[in-house]
């Protein structure tokens, strides 16, 4: 391949990137909101897009993210790629707030109290049965479908604004406006 590495990386350094980039999270978030921002589709389209991929990722099912920030944006005619953008919510660094937060507001709406025994997940999370991760998941659920409504209805507005002024800005470049319009 013309731009392959000669040395593929190890798992080890793979790991390594998927928690921390290369560059830094900052750069990583700033390349995410230009690429949302450059969408060719309407303000609204995007916003609504990114604010179902929001929302899903404060739901606890690993694994189904991008394919429910999928069906759900196409079922609402969002951005089917603006809702996989916003499911970058949910990565290694927020999961754990995330989680946490929707387990104890869950708890709280189900009038239950909080488990306080681990659960044992050593023998892989695949080969367990619904019954006993259902405790865990059921608050979990519950308790990340409003944190994720208010987390979607933020950033649909921030999106929304955002992506009006680039588009705004870009309109502007291509078909100058005013006094000196003529002279360009």
């Amino acid at each position: 391949m013309l731009f392959q590495r000669r040395q593929p990386p190890k798992i080890r350094e793979r790991l390594r990137v998927f928690i921390w980039p290369r560059r830094s999270w900052r750069r990583s978030l700033r390349y995410v909101r230009h690429r949302m921002w450059r969408l060719k589709a309407t303000p609204r389209a995007i916003a609504l897009g990114c604010a179902v991929g929001v929302f899903v990722s404060f739901m606890p099912f690993l694994g189904l993210h991008f394919i429910s920030a999928g069906l759900l944006a196409w079922m609402t005619r969002a951005s089917i790629l603006a809702s996989a953008l916003g499911t970058f919510v949910g990565n290694p660094i927020t999961f754990p707030l995330i989680w946490l937060s929707a387990y104890h507001l869950g708890s709280l709406v189900l009038g239950i109290e909080p488990m306080h025994d681990p659960i044992d997940l050593s023998a892989g999370i695949f080969h367990m049965s619904v019954d006993t991760l259902w405790p865990l998941l059921k608050p979990m659920t519950v308790g990340g479908v409003p944190l994720g409504l208010l987390a979607g209805a933020i950033s649909y507005f921030l999106v929304k604004r955002g992506v009006e002024a680039y588009q705004e800005k870009k309109r502007h470049r291509q078909f100058p406006t005013g006094p000196h319009a003529a002279q360009a």
